[in-house]
């Protein structure tokens, strides 16, 4: 008896490789949540600047700081009065009312890596498990639709580690869904999101007879193993509706969308991204995480994805202020470019109330030019955040006269974390931990001021 009960078992369980997908995938695909629902579902746009933005030459210029600090760049006039940011920015410029700008982020690592892993963790000293935003937005707040809670757009170069790639602590049930690698992203032409293919061997008619076959097996007695055989089922339904459904493969579909729309983001990979960003918050995808690479000036190679890193040394780098790969000039037209047009895309769809955007680095770069470039710069940096109940126009925090650090208002990982969590109709309180319920999302305290 017990034999039998053990194949049955078996058979409910192990139908999910049976049916051509691993453990991981399915979970992936549609994971549980334990966050009821409060009121409208927010989402996130997180843009990643991998490789540290300069906060001195983008939203936080100093001009009268000397030439070897300041830079070349020149600030302009805002929307906002008294508000200047970077004139590569005019776009981001008229449209300062809908963002708030914190000049005050801090926190003491700096290395790709291990800043990486704060930034993304909202955690000083994360431990290696501890699991990114997406992942635990993931856990508490699944979406409706039948599309992927969280998901990666563009990959993350090779100086960090791929903790991105998984769920943390929270296992594999809560990692994101990757869509795009170095050159193979939107902006290319031809590309095509293949996630939702079904293996070569199993085409979507044996998908589906795989399915009822399982089903009618399940169907023919009652297991003693308790719901999780039945919850089981309900994970396998909609991992096969993921793949033979349209909701998910029309989200990623970026050729639904007009040419003008998609010249207006950008017919680079950031702007691609986000407008595949929009699209899958608008149908249900509770975190995107954007890395912000802007892709190749016309004739230069492809190195890597870390637009961001501007050290001004090393072959092909060239000059931060200039306007290769690597380069001030080419990489912030194009955020300009990008997340104006996301804002105003968003707003004009109603999306804007209920989606948080966030544009930030893991970290900022030194006041002082080196070498053409600058180095990593924890200390102080810049964000910008949008919608979901933040304050457009308003200026949080500042640094000292030359952006080294910070003057008043710092905002430390934790409390970032804790703001996020809290546009997102999180309790940062809400417990949570590698065992489930020890320890809180946030360890810090939202920055209500930038609400309201």
């Amino acid at each position: 008896m017990q034999a039998t009960l053990g194949r049955r078992q078996l058979l409910q369980l192990g139908g999910i490789s049976v049916l051509g997908l691993g453990l991981p995938d399915l979970l992936r695909a549609s994971p549980g949540g334990s966050l009821a629902s409060r009121g409208t579902p927010k989402s996130c746009i997180f843009i990643v600047q991998y490789g540290g933005c300069s906060q001195i030459d983008s939203f936080d210029l100093k001009p009268d700081a000397p030439a070897e600090i300041r830079g070349p760049f020149k600030p302009i006039a805002t929307s906002v009065p008294g508000t200047r940011i970077c004139e590569h920015m005019p776009r981001l410029a008229r449209l300062a009312d809908r963002y708030c700008l914190v000049r005050s982020m801090t926190h003491g690592n700096s290395g790709h890596d291990g800043g990486m892993h704060v930034c993304m963790t909202g955690h000083s000293q994360p431990v290696e498990n501890t699991p990114y935003f997406g992942s635990v937005v993931a856990k508490l707040c699944p979406p409706a639709g039948n599309v992927p809670p969280y998901v990666w757009l563009q990959n993350l170069a090779g100086d960090v580690q791929p903790r991105y790639l998984t769920g943390g602590f929270l296992g594999a049930a809560y990692a994101p869904l990757r869509v795009g690698t170095d050159l193979d992203n939107p902006s290319a032409p031809g590309f095509k999101v293949k996630s939702f293919d079904p293996p070569a061997d199993v085409p979507t008619s044996r998908l589906l007879d795989r399915q009822k076959l399982l089903a009618s097996v399940e169907g023919a007695g009652q297991s003693p193993a308790g719901p999780e055989p039945a919850n089981m089922g309900k994970y396998r339904e909609k991992a096969v509706d993921l793949l033979t459904g349209p909701a998910a493969r029309v989200a990623f579909d970026l050729d639904r969308e007009s040419n003008r729309t998609r010249d207006r983001y950008g017919r680079h990979p950031l702007g691609q991204n986000l407008l595949m960003a929009r699209r899958l918050v608008e149908a249900g995808t509770r975190l995107v995480s954007v890395t912000a690479w802007t892709g190749l000036p016309p004739g230069e190679k492809f190195r890597n994805v870390q637009t961001w890193d501007m050290h001004g040394t090393g072959p092909g780098l060239g000059s931060i202020f200039g306007a290769g790969a690597f380069g001030l000039s080419w990489a912030l037209p194009r955020v300009d470019e990008a997340v104006s047009a996301l804002l105003t895309d968003l707003e004009d769809r109603g999306l804007l109330e209920t989606t948080l955007v966030v544009l930030v680095g893991e970290f900022g770069r030194t006041p002082r030019v080196s070498g053409d470039g600058r180095d990593h710069w924890p200390a102080c940096y810049s964000a910008l955040l949008a919608g979901a109940g933040v304050r457009g126009g308003l200026v949080y925090g500042s640094s000292d006269k030359t952006s080294a650090y910070v003057k008043d208002s710092p905002v430390r990982p934790e409390d970032f974390g804790a703001t996020l969590f809290h546009a997102l109709d999180v309790p940062p309180e809400t417990k949570l931990g590698a065992d489930g319920f020890t320890k809180p999302v946030s360890a810090g305290k939202p920055v209500l001021d930038l609400f309201g």
